[in-house]
Order: C-alpha cells, then structure tokens, then sequence
C-alpha cells in the first residue's frame, strides 16, 4: 500500500528517538520524547487550499522540523507515519 497525501498534506517518516542522552543516560520508552524531525515519504499536489494558492516548497527525501503537536499518526504496513498540512513544517534540514 501506498499513502497518497492531498492538497497540502505531507506524509512523514519519524527519525528514530534517541535512546541515551548526550550525557550517556540511557532513556526508557516512556521517557523518550518523540523527535520532531522526520524525512518527507510524500507530498500533495498544492493548489487551492481554503481559497488561497499553496506551492508546494518540500519534496520527497528532503528532511524537515516540523511542530510538535502537529499531523496525524497513521499506521500502515507496520510502518508508522505522520500526516501533516505544509504550514506545519518548521523548517528544512540541510547538510
């Protein structure tokens, strides 16, 4: 299967949280804080969005920050995604 995001949806894939600290304190699941940074898997077409024009500025493989409350988490083939509007996407990460 295959997600497909619309208008201005993004689909994400989460990096993997951290499991020790810079310190070298090893965090348990419950204490790991979900990253915020995710790689973009797909991107929606654009277009008219609640009457104003969006262009799409992310593409696939591009590593982006995004807000910590933002999107839907979605499961799909044992895969774990987030769907989030373009808006919600902080900032691209370049090396």
């Amino acid at each position: 299967m295959k997600l497909v995001p619309l208008a201005d949806r993004v689909v994400l894939k989460q990096q993997e949280a951290e499991e020790k600290t810079k310190s070298g304190i090893i965090l348990t699941s419950k204490t790991q804080e979900k990253p915020q940074e995710a790689e973009v898997v797909a991107v929606g077409p654009g277009g008219l969005v609640d009457g104003k024009e969006v262009k799409m500025t992310v593409s696939v493989g591009d590593h982006v920050i995004y807000s910590k409350y933002a999107g839907n988490e979605v499961k799909l083939d044992d895969e774990e995604y987030v769907i989030v509007k373009q808006s919600d996407i902080l900032a691209i990460v370049e090396d």
